[in-house]
């Protein structure tokens, strides 16, 4: 049997990539994956798979004719806050496959947000024609179920994810902290400033390590450059591409300071005291959900010297979570694989 995994792969963003080796790992051992990729060679590289290049139609389609299923493969694929077109092209794929006769499958989805009338309509159709669904966040249950459409609600399916060690990491000194910050239209130089004036406080009272993490390095390595430097003590910047080790990361930090989504799942999976800076509603419901410290960007504090106190405060008092919740965090995000099972077994 062979199903085709459609998502965000091949793009150089390590959540997406987090999200496709999860998936693969709990992919039912009979089903042969074709990977729609950005970058089909390094999708083959790194995980070995038959790949097929996402922007080349006609190959799209013959792996369609060559499969059996169609998994839409999770996170935000279906919003259309930062393009419409994103919606078009996971919709369309959807709206095709289905048409061909093939079991279809959402997967581990974060719904919205849907601004457009004509979005909301196909996505609406979409999720309706599915053979199973899968969601992570209570925000996108609420919308299917207003749709009447049923689903499956479970944690991100990074949770489960297994971890790899990083090379070198334990080598470094200890204590250490993770930083993983994005670029974003609200993360203006002023504020980008005042967090670099506010880490170098932090590390000066700690005297940390801090690990830069670009999780996606068109975007995140200039912001990890210009953090670095400023930094007056020991600091690394690691550029993984594994997802596994990206994960791993988190086993060998003290503390995270996070924007990126998939940081924060990941560090708090490792048992990471976390503090988020948030950009998105996702981030937001996870802030929400894990009762994790923070600020939207736009609350963000102008006064450098109450971002360190209060990064200080989760440093020396902070506790991450518990081992039991942790494990139940991975035990439900199993229900994802259930889900495939599911899907694909009717």
């Amino acid at each position: 049997m062979r199903a085709v995994l459609c998502g965000y792969y091949g793009k150089g963003n390590g959540g997406d990539e987090a999200l496709l080796a999860a998936l693969l790992q709990l992919l039912p051992a009979q089903v042969e994956p074709i990977v729609l990729s950005g970058n089909p060679e390094e999708t083959h590289r790194a995980y070995g798979v038959e790949v097929c290049d996402r922007s080349a139609p006609l190959a799209v389609l013959q792996a369609l004719r060559r499969s059996d299923v169609f998994v839409w493969g999770g996170g935000s694929l279906i919003q259309d806050a930062t393009s419409a077109l994103s919606p078009l092209y996971y919709c369309g794929l959807m709206a095709l496959a289905q048409r061909m006769g093939l079991k279809t499958i959402a997967w581990a989805q974060g719904v919205g947000p849907l601004n457009r009338f004509l979005t909301r309509q196909m996505a609406h159709r979409a999720f309706s024609g599915c053979t199973a669904v899968s969601v992570r966040d209570a925000g996108s249950a609420t919308l299917l179920a207003n749709w009447q459409i049923p689903f499956t609600l479970a944690p991100d399916p990074v949770w489960a994810l297994q971890a790899e060690p990083v090379p070198g990491l334990w080598e470094l000194p200890a204590p250490r902290v993770a930083v993983a910050l994005r670029s974003h239209p609200q993360l203006t130089s002023q504020r980008l400033k005042i967090l670099t004036q506010a880490l170098v406080d932090f590390q000066k009272a700690t005297q940390t390590c801090v690990l830069l993490i670009p999780f996606q390095p068109v975007q995140d390595l200039p912001i990890a450059q210009t953090i670095q430097s400023q930094l007056p003590g020991v600091n690394q910047i690691l550029m993984l591409t594994n997802p596994r080790q990206l994960k791993g990361v988190f086993h060998g930090a003290e503390m995270a300071i996070a924007m990126r989504f998939h940081a924060l799942i990941m560090a708090a999976a490792s048992e990471c005291r976390c503090f988020a800076v948030s950009y998105d509603p996702k981030v937001n419901q996870l802030m929400a959900d894990l009762d994790l410290p923070g600020w939207t960007l736009e609350q963000m504090p102008l006064d450098s010297r109450q971002i360190s106190q209060a990064w200080l405060e989760l440093y020396a008092n902070g506790d991450p979570l518990s081992a039991d919740r942790i494990a139940a965090l991975e035990e439900r995000a199993l229900l994802h694989q259930e889900v495939l099972k599911g899907g694909i077994g009717r």
